[in-house]
């Protein structure tokens, strides 16, 4: 016999009955029940129900061993009474009697608790996850992000993608986000960085003649924490394809990502992934990765507002601002109006006016300045009829936007209006290339600066910046983004111009993507890709609220590992290695 297992703790089962076997794992439960100790024994693939009588050489041993010892049990098969089967384990129609028991690792007292559900606070939890991972939950959700990239790396190779591994130390450029800067020893004061994304690496993957790539990457971005983003590290699924236009790469995705939602969820999954242009998802949702599982669109009132009896929202519009409408299902109540007002001051707006509508008239103080037939024409745009509301967000085009499409998420939960048991699925379309920032009033990238602008050299050259679209995409599901991607620019004289409307001459682009502006000058094929976040569709499938719940060794929130005591000081010698002076940390005033 084996001297560890002879079978696991979750394959023993009827057919085993009268046999010797051996079986090693963790002790998760003890029942001391006097003249008998019932010990349950877990290892990866199940538990298995073991005793011993006190008539039985083992039995002190087992007595005073520890929860979470690991220990080598040798018995015999027993058929469980009738009375004591326990139909919710496999193994629960038997249990081993123990004739042998050997502590291969003896646990001192545990700074959690393993065999429940009781959760013991983020930081234990970090600090301990390999006792962490031991529960049943966060195992389930690391085994289930194990299967589902397997089940990805399938669906990828079956359509013809080849997967290939792209440098993880490579060279920092302008792509949005903080790069974590690696020292390189041998050129001081020189740095490699980890990438952001394999970006430019796949697109010069299609411009070295290969047609279909994929990778599960590791992705690094110096980012704060929320949710659902991790800090510092993430996987996506990174695929480029060469020869494509956008529905060539929806074509590619869909079935990927339809397929493993239904393999690995018991929700109902849309089968149509809906086409939402960018500008149509900020005016019907507020933002642009819409919950489409809420019931609700917003609509512009503004000009019903404009020179109208309601003087506070009239002389904002005539100062620019614009007026949005949230209908408010079965939110026809005074009670609930004014919790959505101290709700919106809340966010930091002055509050949210509303119109109650019942017994065919409707009410409140915006109703009665409008008058009748200005009331009646928002209850027509938005559709409400007796019983519901509609609540007004009056501000600047972008701050209008943000405050009705929280709005309309607050009551889509509040009303019971999502629907809890579907994945729901869009694509949002036609980003602007190109947007102006508010604060220093210059014109920047709004997405993908490596995008193909619509309309090409023509429409950078002849057309107002800031009405340029882009072949670039978002893929959203039930309210959260899913990834990123483009039609990439693949000409170099497209490249100079995008950069020159961004502030960026063309030594800049020569100085920070040598790579790429150098091959696109041997002949680059037109090319397009996209990059599903893999956490972030492993926490959709697990019904986890946050994104460490399925990471196997997560950062906390400040960006730290408090199991490994990262990040960690160095000592000088390390440093002067590097050519790294240490300098002072400023004191705080």
């Amino acid at each position: 016999m084996h001297a560890f297992r002879s079978h696991t703790c979750g394959a023993l089962t009827e057919a085993h009955v009268g046999q010797t076997v051996r079986l090693s794992g963790w002790i998760n439960r003890k029942r001391d029940h006097g003249q008998l100790v019932f010990v349950d024994l877990r290892d990866h693939y199940g538990l298995t129900q073991c005793v011993a009588d006190s008539s039985d050489d083992t039995f002190a041993a087992v007595e005073v061993t520890r929860l979470e010892s690991v220990v080598t049990i040798t018995g015999t098969v027993l058929k469980r009474s009738d009375e004591t089967i326990n139909t919710a384990l496999p193994t629960g129609h038997i249990e081993v009697r123990i004739e042998s028991f050997d502590v291969q690792s003896a646990a001192d007292t545990l700074p959690l608790q393993v065999n429940s559900d009781t959760d013991s606070g983020e930081e234990t939890r970090l600090r301990y996850r390999y006792l962490d991972l031991r529960r049943t939950r966060p195992h389930d959700n690391i085994m289930l992000r194990a299967s589902i990239i397997q089940s990805i790396r399938a669906r990828m190779v079956a359509q013809d993608f080849t997967e290939f591994q792209t440098p993880i130390l490579t060279a920092s450029s302008p792509e949005g986000a903080r790069d974590f800067l690696v020292p390189a020893r041998l050129h001081p004061g020189k740095f490699y960085a980890l990438p952001q994304a394999p970006q430019q690496f796949k697109q010069l993957v299609m411009v070295s003649g290969f047609d279909r790539y994929f990778q599960i990457a590791p992705c690094f971005r110096d980012e704060d924490s929320r949710a659902d983003r991790s800090p510092g590290e993430f996987y996506q699924l990174d695929l480029e394809m060469s020869f494509v236009e956008q529905q060539d790469v929806f074509d590619a995705v869909e079935p990927v990502i339809r397929g493993v939602f239904e393999e690995f969820s018991d929700k109902a999954v849309d089968q149509e992934f809906v086409h939402i242009p960018f500008a149509d998802s900020m005016l019907k949702y507020g933002n642009d990765k819409p919950d489409l599982r809420i019931p609700i669109e917003i609509c512009d009132v503004t000009d019903i507002f404009r020179g109208s009896g309601f003087s506070i929202f009239a002389k904002a519009v005539d100062n620019g601002s614009v007026v949005r409408a949230v209908p408010g299902p079965k939110c026809g109540s005074r009670a609930i109006a004014d919790r959505m007002n101290s709700w919106a001051q809340s966010e930091g707006a002055p509050g949210m006016g509303y119109i109650i509508y019942g017994e065919g008239e409707a009410r409140g103080p915006v109703a009665k300045a409008l008058g009748p037939e200005k009331a009646e024409e928002i209850r027509q745009a938005t559709g409400v009829g007796d019983g519901d509301a509609v609540f007004f967000a009056c501000a600047a085009e972008s701050d209008a936007a943000t405050l009705a499409g929280r709005a309309r998420v607050r009551i889509g939960e509040e009303q019971g209006l999502i629907d809890p048991d579907v994945f729901r699925f869009a694509w949002i379309v036609d980003f602007p290339m190109f947007e102006r920032d508010e604060t220093t009033g210059r014109i920047d990238f709004s997405h993908n600066p490596f995008s193909m602008p619509q309309g090409g050299l023509k429409a950078l050259e002849e057309q107002d910046p800031l009405t340029i679209n882009a072949w670039q995409y978002d893929l959203v599901c039930n309210g959260v983004e899913l990834s990123s991607g483009a039609i990439r620019n693949h000409l170099p004289e497209v490249m100079y111009k995008a950069f020159e409307i961004a502030g960026y001459d063309a030594s800049v682009v020569d100085e920070k993507f040598p790579a790429m502006i150098n091959a696109f000058r041997f002949g680059a094929p037109p090319h397009g890709g996209i990059a599903p976040g893999i956490d972030r569709i492993v926490m959709l499938i697990a019904d986890e609220p946050n994104i460490r719940e399925i990471i196997l060794f997560p950062m906390n929130g400040k960006a730290e590992d408090l199991m490994m005591a990262a990040p960690s000081s160095v000592d000088d010698a390390a440093l002067a290695e590097l050519h790294i002076r240490r300098a002072p940390v400023p004191k705080k005033t």
